[in-house]
């Protein structure tokens, strides 16, 4: 891919040489715009120059150049998308039924559904289905404006199942022209033959998989779903502290259906994200409010599951950062689509569509540990960045929320 110009920008969002790593507090509903502006890119994403149309002086050496008039549309950069489960093998919406009939999530993961139903497909697919399938799913994530993925295992459940789909995610961050992280789940759900044994399933993942993910290089990162029925506090400690001898930094699941103490004990390991807060107690607050933690919301679980949203505005007034993610997966959050996420956090989470921008972008990268690289525009960057289609607002993205209101992604590959 070659160069490209592109001129009469509407707005172009966060492009700064200075923009924070971080957002929080009142600064959450801040949003640096340069308006009627140019964008120069080399090799598809590599940023090489941006400003007002007034300031463009021209590239001499220029070959192979396209230029884009972009006037009416707004150029951003992309969503980073810091939780999700994009590799699995079958969708679940036998499940939706059974939840429109009144059964709750957690009824159905009791009577072998939910994580042990995905757990049991996955199982008969190969590296081969499982790759092709994720695939075709980032590619759509791509064209709907994420520029930064990162995926978790868990719906293996079994060492052969769960380092199966690590190798798949590793492929794909070969072969993507996005960056994707990779997070260790083994610990998402005791399978059937260990529910009875938690000991024995823990040592599996710590004395077994944990020493062969460090081998083949599989793993960014190790979560936990630290939740009643799941595996509590003490033991989602053990396998976390595991986890960070082998080099895995600690992500986990945490408060979707009550508080136990999980937050605090996950900020004490220096977990670089916590993930769900639906629910949220004084402790939870104060813990957050010391660490460098990045609370993660996840909106398109909290609408399909329909279960409470988590409270961003309350971090707001406490100055506690968060992200917004899609959780995407086969049974409580069959979302990629950021902008739907985005749309949703404004109308359910009451956030103003800037703060919803920032914690899907600066504070997404942040989550993922990216804060360098993605999540702003800025000179030698070479992350993904949005084309809109001639639109009248920024605010008009989340408002219009059944249009895909991008017109083009430019990534490096």
């Amino acid at each position: 891919m070659g160069n490209i110009f592109i001129k009469n920008i509407k707005g172009l969002l966060q492009a700064g040489e200075n923009l924070p790593d971080v957002v929080k507090g009142s600064d959450c509903n801040e949003l640096r715009v340069v308006e009627n502006a140019f964008l120069a890119l080399e090799n598809g994403s590599e940023v090489v120059a941006y400003g007002p149309m007034t300031e463009w002086e021209g590239i001499d050496d220029w070959r192979d150049l396209e230029v884009i008039d972009a006037e009416g549309c707004y150029v951003m950069p992309a969503f980073c998308d810091s939780h999700t489960h994009t590799v699995f093998a079958k969708t679940r919406e036998e499940e939706f039924v059974d939840r429109i009939r009144g059964l709750s999530y957690e009824e159905i993961a009791l009577k072998g559904g939910g994580i042990l139903n995905s757990a049991q497909k996955l199982g008969s697919e190969s590296e081969t289905d499982l790759y092709n399938a994720a695939k075709k799913r980032i590619e759509k994530m791509i064209a709907h404006g994420t520029g930064a993925v990162e995926i978790k295992s868990g719906y293996g459940l079994s060492a052969e199942n769960e380092l199966k789909i690590l190798r798949v995610v590793k492929q794909l961050k070969r072969n993507m022209p996005i960056s994707i992280k990779s997070t260790f789940l083994g610990a998402h759900a005791f399978p059937i033959e260990y529910q009875k044994d938690h000991e024995g399933y823990i040592s599996l993942l710590i004395d077994e998989m944990l020493p062969i993910i460090e081998e083949e290089e599989l793993a960014d990162y190790i979560d936990v779903f630290c939740e009643r029925n799941y595996f509590s506090v003490d033991e989602m400690t053990r396998i976390l502290e595991a986890g960070k001898k082998y080099g895995l930094i600690p992500k986990v699941h945490v408060n979707q259906f009550s508080t136990m103490g999980g937050v605090k004990a996950s900020i004490d390991l220096d977990a670089l994200s916590v993930d769900h807060l639906e629910e949220l107690n004084e402790e939870d607050i104060k813990a957050l409010k010391k660490g460098s933690t990045i609370a993660t919301f996840l909106p398109g679980c909290s609408h399909f599951l329909g279960i409470p949203f988590g409270d961003a505005r309350r971090l707001i007034n406490e100055n506690i950062p968060f992200a917004l993610a899609s959780d995407f997966n086969p049974g409580s959050s069959p979302c990629f689509n950021l902008l739907q996420i985005w749309s949703l956090a404004c109308v359910k989470m009451k956030l103003t569509p800037k703060e919803a921008f920032n914690a899907l972008t600066i504070n997404g990268a942040a989550a993922m540990g990216l804060s360098k690289t993605h999540g702003k525009i800025k000179l030698g960057a070479s992350s993904p960045i949005i084309l809109t289609h001639e639109i009248p607002s920024f605010e008009y993205i989340p408002y219009s929320y059944g249009e895909n209101t991008i017109q083009r992604v430019f990534t490096k590959k």
